[in-house]
């Protein structure tokens, strides 16, 4: 078993590198932003971004989850066949719905909740959708074949190329917002042009009817989940806009998007995760290794949570070069991060628990779970925003992942139970519960915040988190590591 898992966590490292690196570059964004767009600016910029996310769920319709299934399984058509099908219905989809964006753009601003003068950015995220579309399936080709440096690389490139031509366009052309749109269009198409020999290696032209349905039948289903799970994602966005103003949208997302490093540890995992379940199911003990997975991830989910609620806001209001990586107009939202955080958490067992699901191939499933999630989460923004504030989005954001982990829970338990390690959780969750409280209700400076984390540490040790097998291996990394 720690030989299989050792695999996953080696996966983990070599994708969580390129993840971790573009992320953080992308986050460097955050602090610019912050420090030459006003809140209401930002807020526009947020809620844009929110409604293209919705849109993705679209133009991609299932095709990338299809395509790791079938690709894999190796159950219909060759290995180009797997590939070039769904390529090529992405490709056509994708250019439609581009182009009825351009064409009615005036219109789409106002689905946007934008004014129509910002019609140049509808422009823009149209051709952004596009070729985000064209890059979907290259990019999981190479996740499929583990080529993870060439992977690494385009990322990287990606995020590079983004905040190079932010820098350009916002200080040098002062172009404003429109100039954010634009450098993600031009990274989109750079990034295209270099996946082209990958598309050229599988690409075969061929389109295979049978797969092709059983594809659809895979994939359709996900397209309504992936409706509530972007309404799940993005709603308190809007609904904020309504009920408040630009302002709230923009600090509210400033320090959402603080929430990062945890986002980061989820999506470094969901990366690696996918194609390991999917190779790994048919081992007679997968079951046990998927329960292990789940307290492992929840370990490393606890202490990357109580790492960042101690010394995040210590770092933030720090200055550099003059200047506050958030700026203090922003501040005022700090607040939100822990139940990011949280959120995100939740995010990650539900990604988990959805191996389930994508073994047995009911993807149908998904939906009831998903609707429990995006409903409490709209229902909650609406109640709790105009008690709490921008603080009541957050509330209702962790509400709602809350729901899509627990009902996706006993939806697998049902088609593919799993016996999970609750008493080694219970023990991790209470030591993570109390170490939080104690930080938010003592009075603590720095030194004494890391001798709170190694209290927490130590809890864990004395209500035996480690088994004994967990024990020794750890003591045999010390030993070589010293």
């Amino acid at each position: 078993m720690f030989e299989q898992i050792k695999r996953l966590g080696a996966d983990t490292v070599v994708y969580g590198f390129s993840t971790i690196l573009s992320r953080l570059l992308n986050f460097l964004l955050v602090p610019f932003y912050t420090n030459v767009l006003v809140p209401a600016e930002y807020g526009i910029v947020a809620t844009v971004y929110s409604f293209t996310a919705f849109l993705n769920i679209f133009y991609w319709y299932g095709l990338e989850s299809a395509y790791f299934r079938f690709a894999a399984g190796k159950e219909i058509g060759t290995e180009k066949e797997n590939f070039s099908t769904p390529f090529i219905s992405i490709t056509i989809s994708s250019a439609v719905f581009s182009l009825l964006m351009i064409f009615f753009a005036k219109e789409t601003t106002a689905v946007f909740q934008i004014s129509d003068s910002f019609t140049r950015i509808i422009y823009y995220t149209a051709g952004i959708l596009f070729f985000d579309a064209l890059n979907l399936l290259p990019f999981a080709r190479l996740r499929l074949a583990r080529k993870a440096k060439r992977f690494a690389f385009l990322k990287i490139f990606n995020i590079v190329l983004t905040i190079l031509l932010n820098l350009y366009t916002i200080l040098k052309l002062h172009w404003g917002i429109e100039g954010i749109f634009f450098s993600n269009l031009i990274a989109s198409a750079a990034t295209f042009v270099l996946l082209l020999p990958t598309l050229a290696g599988q690409l075969s032209f061929t389109f295979h009817k049978v797969l092709y349905k059983e594809i659809l039948k895979f994939a359709l289903p996900l397209i309504p989940v992936g409706v509530s799970g972007i309404a799940l994602n993005i709603a308190d966005r809007p609904i904020m806009l309504y009920l408040m103003d630009e302002k709230a949208v923009g600090i509210y997302q400033a320090n959402y998007r603080l929430g990062i490093f945890m986002n980061m540890l989820v999506g470094v995992f969901e990366y690696a995760w996918r194609p390991f379940f999917l190779t790994t199911a048919k081992e007679p003990n997968a079951k046990e290794l998927f329960s292990r997975i789940m307290t492992y991830f929840l370990f490393v989910c606890a202490f990357v949570f109580l790492i960042l609620i101690f010394f995040l806001q210590d770092v933030i209001q720090l200055k550099i070069f003059g200047r506050h990586i958030i700026a203090p107009a922003y501040w005022s939202g700090l607040n939100v991060v822990p139940w990011v955080l949280l959120a995100y958490i939740f995010s990650g067992i539900a990604t988990n628990l959805n191996a389930g699901i994508q073994i047995e191939k009911k993807t149908m499933y998904l939906l009831p779970t998903s609707l429990s999630g995006s409903i409490s989460n709209v229902v909650f923004n609406f109640l709790l925003i105009p008690v709490f504030g921008i603080l009541g989005a957050a509330y209702a954001t962790t509400i709602g992942y809350g729901m899509v982990a627990l009902t996706l829970y006993f939806v697998v338990q049902r088609i593919y139970y799993i016996q999970y390690e609750f008493k080694r959780i219970g023990i991790l969750t209470a030591a993570t519960i109390i170490a939080a409280a104690l930080y938010y209700l003592l009075p603590l400076t720095v030194p004494t915040k890391f001798i709170l984390l190694l209290s927490w540490f130590l809890s864990l040790y004395l209500l035996r988190f480690l088994t004994k097998e967990e024990l020794a291996k750890l003591k045999l990394l010390l030993k070589k590591f010293s």
